[in-house]
């Protein structure tokens, strides 16, 4: 199953990008905690510290400006990509999570269901960051 969300962030591409793959900025509205920056090849550890919960993150591919392409959860494995497309007003933002699995079709649902609106938070957090300066704090708050 496929998980998909996507908005548009009125900041210029480099901008919006640099978020996802530098941790100093990444830090500031999804996860707590990095071991590092995206880059190809890399792992990374990132962490949730709120919520006492972290993964793995292999970096498949990195085009900068364009494109990051991660698989996470090594004990379940997906993968999720990120595009980065210029747009009038603009950066659209896309993220699909692809290869969800799970042991029943209601459990596969519930995990693609949970990864939309993780994601959509996330576009949210880092759109009220690089456009207003606001820390939104959505993941930790959400509930």
């Amino acid at each position: 199953m496929i998980a998909k969300t996507a908005l548009i962030i009125r900041r210029p591409v480099e901008e919006v990008f640099r978020a996802f793959v530098d941790p100093e900025v990444t830090t500031r509205f999804w996860f707590t905690k990095s071991s590092g920056p995206l880059e190809p090849g890399a792992t990374v550890r990132w962490e949730w510290e709120m919520f006492g919960v972290g993964t793995t993150v292999t970096v498949k591919d990195v085009v900068p400006n364009e494109r990051i392409l991660v698989e996470w959860n090594p004990d379940d494995p997906s993968t999720v990509e990120w595009t980065f497309t210029p747009h009038e007003r603009g950066t659209h933002v896309r993220i699909v999570e692809d290869d969800i699995k799970g042991d029943t079709s209601d459990a596969i649902a519930a995990h693609a269901l949970d990864s939309v609106q993780g994601f959509t938070f996330v576009l949210a957090a880092v759109k009220a960051l690089l456009e207003h300066g606001v820390v939104l704090r959505v993941v930790a708050d959400h509930g």
